[in-house]
């Protein structure tokens, strides 16, 4: 009888816990991050731009260096939309579209939240792939497209999409603190970050919540691979770092995807056999121009997503972001990336050294042929 009442007496207890954690203020951040070219002017676009338009920066809420910052600024517009439902949630009625020069757009939509925490798991399975969210962003991209055209070197919408979404909790009913609920809710904040309605196991909680970082004692941010949980009133720095992390990956995912392309053509380049009229029409000067420009694109696109955020010193902002980089296996494709721009480089200097051997025959086929003719020409009667 008294184990019974012990049990009940806990499940009591752990009942009053979960009815504690509610969220008294937060909003859900969904981002969309899509390749729409090669690079974009960001004066031009922002004159193209007939929506709410300013220049983004980070607002930084602790002391950091100056030097952390985007460079250049990228362009944030505003668009108005009809709400959108998902699940029980609905979208506010506009969404932000931050415009990159290296070619990057990221749309984000925003999702007011409050009562339980339990809710955020619903709301974080029915995120998971969600087509609608996917197919509306899509229309926003295209329709910013449209506007800023001009601005755009080689304009084309990729087919790869990164999303992200960031569940901010400005605070909690009651003052419960974060690293309580950090505590004794482990469970239902690693499902809320894999989007997974089942139980998981301790090897995975742990793996899910092994990323995690707190600047004072009353703030945290939970960082995983599809999703990240903030509990702190002000965590725009936060958001802006993580945001541009998912764009990073999302053009890592593109040069990685355009260097296989630019591998393969490459290869048929340095294999194909012209025939001697071709190579007379400059065949060969075709393809190394070719591999040269795919070699110049992917360099510069790897270099313009790198210097587009200054991250030097070690302060908070610049280990959430090496975190994040952690997180998302940056660090590997940049590696991969890094290798596919070499094995290119080692292709084109291939290229070139047998176009210079091939002129090199050119030449010598053309003094042999002139010296045979300077001899027939010196038998030749008349002449």
């Amino acid at each position: 009888m008294d184990t019974v009442n012990s049990k009940a007496e806990h499940a009591e207890a752990h009942a009053a816990n979960a009815v504690s954690f509610e969220i008294e203020q937060g909003m859900a951040h969904v981002f969309f991050a899509y390749d729409v070219g090669l690079s974009i002017d960001l004066d031009k676009a922002e004159q193209g731009i007939t929506t709410a338009k300013y220049r983004k920066t980070i607002q930084h809420k602790r002391r950091a260096p100056r030097y952390f910052e985007y460079d250049p600024p990228p362009l944030r517009a505003s668009m108005d939309i009809e709400p959108l439902s998902i699940g029980s949630f609905d979208t506010q009625a506009s969404v932000e579209a931050t415009i990159h020069d290296f070619g990057a757009i990221s749309v984000e939509y925003r999702i007011a939240l409050n009562g339980p925490l339990e809710g955020l798991l619903v709301l974080s399975d029915d995120l998971y792939d969600n087509e609608r969210l996917l197919a509306d962003s899509r229309a926003r991209v295209e329709q910013l497209l449209t506007m800023i055209q001009q601005a755009v070197n080689k304009p084309a919408i990729s087919g790869p999409v990164e999303d992200y979404v960031i569940y901010s909790i400005g605070s909690l009913r009651g003052g419960v603190h974060c690293q309580r609920i950090l505590a004794e809710q482990a469970p239902l904040l690693a499902k809320i970050l894999r989007a997974e309605r089942d139980s998981l196991s301790q090897q995975e909680i742990q793996e899910a919540l092994a990323c995690r970082l707190s600047f004072g004692e009353d703030d945290l941010v939970i960082i995983d691979w599809i999703a990240a949980i903030l509990f702190d009133e002000n965590a725009d720095d936060v958001r802006a770092v993580l945001e541009f992390s998912n764009i990073e990956l999302l053009e890592m995912r593109c040069l990685d995807r355009q260097l296989d392309a630019a591998l393969d053509e490459s290869y048929q380049a340095l294999y194909r056999q012209p025939g001697s009229w071709l190579r007379l029409f400059g065949a060969r000067d075709k393809d190394l121009r070719r591999v040269a420009e795919l070699q110049v694109d992917g360099a510069l696109l790897f270099e313009g997503v790198h210097n587009a955020i200054k991250l030097l010193g070690d302060q908070y902002l610049a280990r959430v972001y090496r975190s994040t980089s952690k997180r998302l296996h940056l660090h590997e494709w940049e590696a991969g990336i890094l290798r596919k721009l070499q094995v290119l480089e080692s292709i084109y200097e291939k290229l070139s050294d047998h176009h210079a051997h091939w002129r090199m025959e050119v030449l010598e086929w053309i003094i042999i042929i002139l010296i045979a003719l300077s001899i027939v020409f010196a038998f030749w009667p008349g002449y």
